[in-house]
């Protein structure tokens, strides 16, 4: 089977692409409403694309042709934002913020969340949640006739449960994995865990 993008529309075009380009990492990203609330909403175009400077890039559409998202309003006015990478037992809450709700309910309070102190950074993060990173704006792009929000943060501050890190003989950071157990998302109403590990040491 053969599909011509050319010939397709935007919406049939959207659910090729999250049907194929799986698994895909979830930014569950916590952003200032500006009126002493936080917005939580997860996205899934999303990944890190460098380390110097360290940064993580996301895409953002629109609630439909006029309204942007909150979160995309957020980091452009406010700049700052935590990205959270929610573990396989988020999935109810993840799902949770994923919806539209009207102004001043609370994505929190639906998803029944608690926030913690991130310690040297504006913002809080998602208590229970083992990897967070503080984030500031480093610049939004537009592309396509929506047109899509590109952000790209730069990762200031990474917050870690101590539990995960795993000791390395060479000193670099090392992660237990299966113990984060990272949600990822794939078409439509499906998600997927970590699953099997596999290794394969890259050839010198």
């Amino acid at each position: 089977m053969q599909l011509d993008f050319k010939k397709m529309t935007p919406n049939q075009r959207y659910g090729a692409m999250v049907e194929t380009i799986i698994p895909r990492p979830i930014a569950w990203v916590l952003s200032d409403n500006g009126d002493a609330s936080y917005n939580v909403a997860p996205f899934s175009f999303f990944t890190g694309i460098a380390s110097d400077p360290p940064l993580l890039i996301m895409s953002i559409g629109k609630k439909d042709a006029e309204y942007e998202k909150d979160t995309r309003v957020n980091i452009r006015e406010r700049k700052k934002f935590v990205v959270h990478i929610p573990s396989a037992r988020h999935l109810d809450q993840v799902n949770a913020t994923s919806g539209t709700f009207a102004h001043g309910e609370s994505e929190i309070d639906v998803a029944g969340l608690d926030l913690a102190e991130f310690e040297g950074f504006s913002l809080p993060r998602i208590a229970g949640c083992d990897v967070a990173m503080a984030c500031e704006l480093y610049r939004i792009d537009e592309v396509g006739a929506v047109p899509q929000a590109v952000i790209y943060g730069e990762i200031i501050k990474l917050e870690v449960n101590d539990d995960l890190v795993v000791p390395h003989e060479k000193g670099r950071f090392q992660l237990d994995a299966p113990g984060l157990n990272p949600l990822s998302r794939l078409g439509g109403a499906k998600y997927s865990d970590l699953g099997e590990q596999l290794f394969a040491r890259r050839p010198k």
